[in-house]
């Protein structure tokens, strides 16, 4: 059986022909109309999220840099502590100008959870990083700065205010900080690794951090500069309380 294919007439004539050369050139603009606003608009869309994904990663890898400073001078101060309880050892003498040093020499580090509580509990923060091993890394890293809080800083500040080893050169010589000195220590080579393994996953050199600090350190003064106004508001009621006890007193009200 054949089939023949039919052909309108007005299309065998030049005016048909025209007409479909019509058709088919704003069939074509449309398409590609089309597709340039859906292809625009998908990569504002992308640009946007990888604009965001790098403002949420400087801001993660800030906070574990500034963890890492803290930790770094609380891990120096026990090893410091360490060493003047060695001088004092090697010269009993030294022991009534020395043992007051200690006190300054108790490991403290300062931080807190405002970055951490974004990327452990915010799904779509982690679906903005969009690299797993980064977030495991992090929550890692969280994880060691709250155990080193509690198992380094909180337990010397503990072990300290109940035996109080300041008090005579025996118990100075026999409070010990090695076993926590070498926790610190292993603590702090492990979240070094983590930041530095972090960094190379999300391709982040010492150069940004850097400058993002400069940025965050910039931006933090300007909003300090509120302070002044929070001092004046304090100084002015602290000197109508002053008043107040000023009135009382000669009203003779107790």
């Amino acid at each position: 059986m054949n089939i023949k294919l039919y052909t309108p007439k007005f299309l065998k004539t030049d005016n048909g022909k025209h007409y479909m050369k019509q058709f088919l050139l704003s069939l074509i603009a449309t398409t590609v109309s089309i597709a340039l606003t859906f292809g625009t608009a998908a990569i504002i869309d992308h640009n946007k999220k990888q604009r965001e994904k790098r403002e949420i990663v400087m801001m993660v890898m800030y906070d574990m840099y500034n963890s890492l400073q803290s930790i770094e001078k609380a891990d120096s101060v026990l090893r410091e502590s360490m060493h003047l309880q060695l001088e004092i050892a090697e010269d009993t003498t030294k022991f009534n100008t020395l043992r007051y040093q200690l006190t300054h020499l108790i490991p403290r580090i300062d931080y807190t959870e405002t970055t951490e509580n974004i990327v452990s509990s915010n799904i779509e923060t982690i679906n903005t990083i969009g690299n797993v091993l980064f977030v495991e890394n992090v929550s890692e890293f969280y994880q060691s700065r709250k155990m080193y809080k509690t198992e380094v800083c909180d337990s010397i500040t503990q072990r300290y205010s109940i035996e109080t080893p300041i008090h005579n050169l025996k118990k100075t010589l026999g409070f010990e900080y090695h076993f926590e000195t070498m926790l610190s220590g292993y603590i702090l080579l492990n979240m070094k690794n983590l930041f530095s393994q972090c960094k190379q996953m999300m391709d982040v050199t010492d150069k940004e951090i850097e400058v993002y600090k400069k940025e965050r350190i910039l931006m933090e003064k300007k909003m300090g500069d509120n302070t002044v106004s929070k001092e004046s508001i304090g100084k002015e009621i602290m000197q109508l309380q002053m008043k107040i006890e000023e009135a009382k007193k000669k009203q003779k009200i107790e």
